[in-house]
């Protein structure tokens, strides 16, 4: 990997200064920077190639195609998907979940259950909820004390039968706390069930052949890796994804339409109705590729040591509590304040110039088990550094120290 200050240069956007402060972005587990390889792409398709792709026939049309699939060859090629799989482009994660609940209803009949953490994101928790709802099934929600998933408790539901669906974060956008995928998908399989990964937060961090992990199903969001919003994917074993219904119907998805039915095409396209984000995919292949040249392991290294590096210097703090002793902690960690709420920290930390996340950040019952139901969010990218940390860390305390002292007056 280059060195540090050749990275930052890629990224114009740290370059700015916000109320004449350096800008220090510290909020990458909810979206990441584009390099200028990614913003050129995404012009130069707009200025030369702009064409709905598939059935035109014209050389726009055509050269807008082939870009389009050869960003889906790239996504398959940098999740490691092997032969039998399969990328479907989707809107992003929420919407790959979505697509793989409410294409599973048929298969769940009144009794059987669902696996999901109590450390989900909202995207992996609703669509499940709704499912059971509608199908009758049980939903099971796996405690998950401190942070690390109660996995005694999780083989013992797998164990009791009738679980049929496993759907679990890779990396918890709350605590940070990675997921033993490869130990959980095993038995899960083995008890028949089928096995979906969130990996929004996960990819950055995890170099392995998506197929390692024991996934069925696998999901995650182009904005968090580099690349634009509105793009993500749902990547599937080819027997997992014909089993879905397809979540939408229209242009594309089909192979003959009369007045009265209709046959769905094969895959991807039985599961892509519409046009699709076509310029979303081919950013996204982009930013893929940008980060294939930087030595994927290298760069999940980088920032599994600022992190670290942040945990360690936030620890310091008196009154400051981080959520969750997770084994494993990657890509971000949440924390809280004595006697300050969240959304009135990050309020003053932004006028030192240092982007963080305040909220519920979409994980409401996460929050709820460590007993708070908000938190700040530091979360670093490969193109911080370790001088970015110092400053964040000095904002807060000072924050905290404000806080304290219109307290007192008060």
């Amino acid at each position: 990997m280059p060195d540090i200050e050749t990275i930052r240069k890629d990224f114009p956007i740290l370059s700015q200064q916000v109320y004449d402060r350096p800008l220090i972005y510290l909020d990458n587990a909810a979206t990441t920077q584009m390099p200028e390889t990614v913003l050129r792409r995404l012009e130069e398709h707009y200025r030369k190639d702009n064409a709905n792709v598939h059935r035109g026939i014209h050389i726009l049309s055509e050269r807008s195609t082939e870009s389009y699939e050869k960003a889906r060859d790239t996504v398959h090629g940098f999740l490691g998907g092997g032969a039998g799989s399969e990328v479907i482009f989707t809107s992003g994660t929420t919407d790959s979940i979505n697509l793989a609940a409410f294409g599973l209803a048929h298969t769940l009949s009144p009794g059987d259950r669902v696996i999901v953490s109590v450390l989900e994101h909202h995207a992996n928790l609703l669509p499940w909820q709704r499912l059971c709802a509608v199908s009758g099934a049980e939903l099971l929600v796996l405690p998950c004390p401190d942070g690390e998933p109660d996995l005694t408790q999780y083989e013992q539901w797998l164990s009791e039968g009738r679980v049929r669906i496993v759907a679990l974060t890779q990396v918890s956008n709350l605590t940070g706390t990675v997921f033993p995928l490869r130990k959980m998908s095993r038995p899960a399989r083995e008890a028949g069930a089928l096995f979906l990964a969130d990996g929004a937060q996960g990819l950055r961090h995890e170099t392995a052949p998506v197929e390692e992990l024991g996934c069925d199903f696998y999901c995650f969001s182009g904005h968090k890796v580099l690349g634009p919003t509105g793009i993500g994917v749902l990547w599937g074993k080819k027997e997992a994804l014909e089993l879905l219904e397809p979540l939408r119907l229209g242009g594309g998805m089909v192979d003959v339409v009369q007045e009265q039915s209709y046959t769905a095409a094969g895959l991807p396209a039985r599961l892509e109705a519409g046009t699709p984000n076509y310029s979303g995919a081919i950013a996204l292949a982009a930013a893929l590729e940008y980060l294939t040249s930087l030595n994927r392991k290298q760069v999940s290294d980088r920032e599994d040591e600022l992190l670290r590096y942040a945990e360690k210097q936030l620890s310091g703090i008196p009154g400051l509590h981080i959520l969750g002793k997770p084994q494993e902690r990657a890509g971000a960690l949440s924390f809280t304040l004595d006697d300050v709420h969240p959304f009135d920290a990050a309020s003053v930390v932004d006028k030192f110039g240092i982007a963080l996340r305040s909220g519920t950040h979409c994980a409401q019952p996460a929050l709820a088990s460590f007993g708070v139901s908000a938190a700040l969010r530091l979360s670093p990218a490969f193109y911080n550094t370790f001088e970015e940390i110092d400053e964040a860390v000095k904002a807060i305390v000072r924050t905290k120290e404000m806080f304290q002292k219109w307290t007192k007056k008060s």
